[in-house]
């Protein structure tokens, strides 16, 4: 069976990442899986270029020209929305052609149009359509935070100048997005069981089978290590406590900075001898930009994106901390677990679905710096570490190893 997978980009992005494990996945599994991007990062074989890099620039420039222009001329959430208005057709591609599956999942920022998509409908292919987050199901928005319009019918978008309007630029793609999904049947597959029961609600699903499957991770690439060895690697010290806090760009404010940086505030407050115990690394664009607003030695990392030095740096870590205030199911969670770091983080999204509270990590009272400090110090200090740790390791290989997440897209397939 062959199975075309349709990406933006191939490493930039945690659905990037996502897409590439599981093309992998299932080309270990017996498929022939292809991954095309508009953004090729690496020499792998199994992942092929658009060849119109003028034109996809082109394609970004003039979607962020109409979101800007009715936005009243402001940059305010210029990347919190999508339109799709332009893209590339891939329709006349040989793999296009070739596949039995089309496999849709982050195709935001030109690399599909809302008309383009409508023809891959047309063309009576097979069509999956995996999401990383929720502007499959709402009008523009990723994340549609406290809105509850796309259960009815988006417009007067809180992303928009003012409110937006009753037939704002929400509304308008709204409309369009119906006419699209008519056009075919659409297979989507969210990765979380939040964000399967979020696209059941929504209008424009209405009438499509919506399944939730989890990403892939290799468990064998992100594995435990030596504590030590890793951390000589990184320059890290070797004595104390070590947490680990990164994303794409550190500074973003969906990311949760601010209550990180709060909930160190509070433990040094409370508890004054880890000044000496414990240190942070930050890993991701913007990293040293943190440093001196954080109360504990700090050592910013830069971005990575090597699976081996990734792992390694997992391994030098005692905790993953993810304040994060929006997020779908994080690979970044998964990859520390899998390296037997447990993690905390907020209670939004699929992350309570991933850390099991006070079995393989702690899961905060969301946007609560108090209990995200809370939860800090008790995995450090009051859990069983150990047992902790294991636990974290289990359950990834046993919900999210590569050959389990192929199997469950496999028996999709087969069904479609």
């Amino acid at each position: 069976m062959r199975i075309l997978l349709i990406n933006t980009s191939e490493r930039t992005g945690g659905a990037a990442i996502a897409a590439g494990r599981l093309t992998k996945a299932l080309n270990n599994n017996g498929m022939r899986a292809t991954m095309l991007v508009r953004e090729k990062e690496t020499d792998s074989i199994s992942v092929i270029p658009l060849d119109n890099s003028k034109f996809s620039l082109w394609h970004f420039l003039w979607e962020r020209l109409r979101i800007w222009i009715s936005n009243r001329f402001s940059r305010k959430n210029l990347f919190a929305v999508d339109i799709a208005n332009t893209g590339n057709d891939i329709t006349c591609l040989p793999e296009f052609r070739q596949a039995d599956i089309i496999h849709l999942h982050w195709i935001n920022q030109g690399m599909l149009s809302l008309q383009q998509i409508g023809r891959i409908l047309e063309s009576g292919k097979k069509v999956i359509w995996t999401m990383h987050d929720m502007w499959p199901c709402t009008g523009i928005c990723h994340h549609a935070r406290d809105c509850r319009k796309f259960t009815g019918e988006c417009n007067h978008c809180p992303y928009l100048y003012h409110g937006g309007s009753r037939h704002d630029l929400s509304y308008k793609v709204f409309k369009e997005k119906l006419q699209t999904y008519s056009k075919g049947k659409i297979y989507f597959v969210a990765c979380s069981e939040w964000l399967k029961k979020e696209a059941e609600q929504s209008a424009l699903l209405k009438g499509h089978l919506v399944t939730a499957i989890p990403n892939p991770i290799n468990v064998n690439l992100y594995h435990p290590a030596d504590k030590k060895t890793a951390r000589r690697h990184f320059n890290l010290p070797e004595d104390g406590k070590i947490l680990l806090f990164g994303s794409l760009k550190v500074t973003d404010k969906r990311k949760g900075i601010d209550y990180l940086i709060e909930a160190c505030r509070l433990l040094q407050e409370k508890h004054p001898e880890l000044q000496e115990q414990l240190s942070i690394a930050v890993v991701g664009n913007a990293s040293e930009q943190i440093v001196a607003s954080l109360p504990f030695k700090v050592y910013p990392l830069g971005y990575l994106t090597n699976d081996q030095s990734l792992s390694c740096l997992y391994n030098a870590a005692d905790l993953f901390v993810t304040p994060s205030l929006e997020e779908n199911l994080p690979n970044t969670i998964m990859e520390a677990m899998a390296c037997g770091v447990p993690c905390v983080g907020f209670n939004i999204g699929g992350i309570p679905e991933m850390i099991d509270h006070l079995h393989n990590g702690y899961v905060a009272e969301y946007k609560s710096a108090q209990d995200f400090a809370n939860g800090i110090f008790w995995a450090l200090k009051e859990s069983e570490y150990p047992s902790l740790s294991e636990e974290a390791r289990r359950k990834v290989v046993s919900h999210y190893s590569e050959s389990i997440i192929a199997k469950k897209y496999i028996d999709l397939y087969t069904t479609v």
